[in-house]
């Protein structure tokens, strides 16, 4: 029997160390095709330029960090109120028939693919905007809309769980003191929930950071830098997926340089996502 678990161990081990090499590898790949352009333009002109002219050996990224920057930000200030505002009311006030009905509905939209949501986003999302505020409609306020909606099932799904975690005696403490059911929630619960709450917000800022067709299709790839929220703009993600599929040489290990910084912002996302709720937590 002894023997039997250990066989078992070995091959779990295993396991996890092929998912440990896999990023490894990747790391290693990237880092490899991408770091000579990085090292031949400098790390700070690579990462401040503000000019991506391929053609002529010019390789700025600033611009697209700054719009990645900038959708992001813009799906976490949609995304977050909504997705939190309805993780309280699947955890703490639907019945549980009406969260049996809403629960499938978030789950099909994590199911749902990217390109979909860049379809909407073209034939309904870009219109609107386009009417209301008289320009082209491709903007940063369009992938932040749209960007804002993906997020919704990760931040919804890790918030619920979080506040459905907290023990029951915090709440019913909180109303036996005397509050009322929303300030118990305000007070009591969501402040125990914190740290899984502060876990899903980082995990929906590394997927909204990190998608890239939705993106392309509606935030009209501008290689300037925004001026506001009606500009057109490129991602990190979106100057990859753009590019790669004709790019040779030098311009070829700019865009894995890209990779490069978005592998870093991805790892740093991640590390946050670790050491964060756990500070939070004490």
């Amino acid at each position: 029997m002894i023997f039997r678990e250990k066989i078992v161990e070995k091959i779990l081990l295993f396991c996890a160390g092929i998912a440990v090499l896999g990023v490894a590898i990747i790391g290693i790949f990237i880092f490899r095709e991408g770091w000579p352009v990085i090292s031949n333009t400098g790390i700070i002109g690579f990462v401040l330029g503000k000019d991506w002219a391929p053609t002529q050996g010019i390789y700025g990224i600033f611009p697209m960090i700054l719009g990645s920057m900038y959708v992001t930000l813009g799906a976490l200030m949609i995304g977050v109120p909504i997705g939190i505002g309805c993780a309280v009311y699947l955890a703490e006030i639907a019945s549980q028939r009406l969260s049996t009905i809403i629960k499938p509905g978030i789950e099909l939209l994590a199911g749902i693919p990217s390109v979909i949501y860049g379809l909407y986003g073209m034939t309904v999302i870009v219109p609107i905007i386009r009417d209301l505020f008289n320009n082209q409609g491709f903007s940063v306020l369009a992938g932040s809309i749209v960007l804002g909606i993906m997020i919704l099932p990760t931040i919804i799904n890790i918030s619920k769980d979080s506040i459905e975690a907290v023990p029951k005696e915090y709440k019913e403490g909180s109303l036996a003191l005397g509050s009322s059911h929303w300030q118990a929630i305000i007070k009591v619960v969501l402040p125990a929930a914190r740290s899984g709450i502060i876990s899903s917000i980082i995990l929906g800022m590394g997927r909204a950071i990190g998608e890239t067709m939705a993106v392309i299709m509606i935030t009209g790839n501008s290689t300037l830098i925004p001026e506001s929220i009606l500009s057109p703009v490129r991602t990190l993600t979106g100057n990859i997926g753009i590019e790669m599929g004709y790019a040779s040489g030098e311009h070829q290990k700019a865009l894995f340089a890209t990779g490069i910084v978005l592998f870093v912002f991805i790892m740093v996302l991640n590390l946050l996502a670790k050491l964060i709720p756990n500070k939070v937590g004490e």
